[in-house]
């Protein structure tokens, strides 16, 4: 039986917080993400970043994303740290996050502590070029093409907010 594909980063392992530099409260850069195991078949890989907390992990409303990737070549073992368009592997496309953006956005939460859902996607075909695609357009452009998936999750509060909440405790 093959081994499932698998996501980590070397900057915070599944379930801790994330470091400070990836978020909106710190210099709002991408971590680096490294990827194993690659599904026999796989063409290209897509990512999705998500918080399904928001506003308020007690009572939340939305998914809101915060990168979204496609077309990621299967050479590719992984994203760097700070990866920009001009620092993807080749033919990587980036569809628009809930900022309104085509880049990285990091967590920034209003309230309480939110998880934050990589979503790594190992898909047997190459997509066509969806443009600024969503979230949503991503996830219905890979349907009946997910090969392989893995998951990383990070957690981040505002640091004003640390006070008041355990940073390791655990969201609602």
């Amino acid at each position: 039986m093959p081994k499932p594909l698998v996501l980590t980063s070397p900057r915070f392992k599944d379930g801790d917080l994330i470091p400070i530099a990836y978020t909106g409260e710190g210099e709002d850069i991408s971590p680096p993400l490294q990827w194993t195991d690659m599904p026999a078949g796989t063409k290209s890989l897509a990512l999705i970043v998500e918080d399904p907390d928001a506003p308020d992990p007690r009572n939340p409303q939305m998914t809101f994303s915060h990168w979204v990737v496609y077309n990621i070549p299967p050479s590719a073992q992984g994203l760097p740290e700070g990866a920009t368009p001009d620092v993807l592997p080749e033919g990587a496309r980036q569809g628009q996050n809930d900022f309104r953006r085509q880049n990285y956005g990091g967590p920034m939460p209003p309230v309480g502590m939110h998880r934050y859902y990589f979503r790594l996607f190992a898909l047997d075909t190459v997509l066509p070029d969806l443009g600024r695609a969503t979230r949503t357009q991503l996830r219905e452009a890979m349907e009946g093409h997910i090969v392989g998936q893995a998951e990383l999750i990070g957690l981040y509060t505002k640091v004003h907010h640390r006070g008041a909440e355990s940073p390791g405790a655990t969201p609602a």
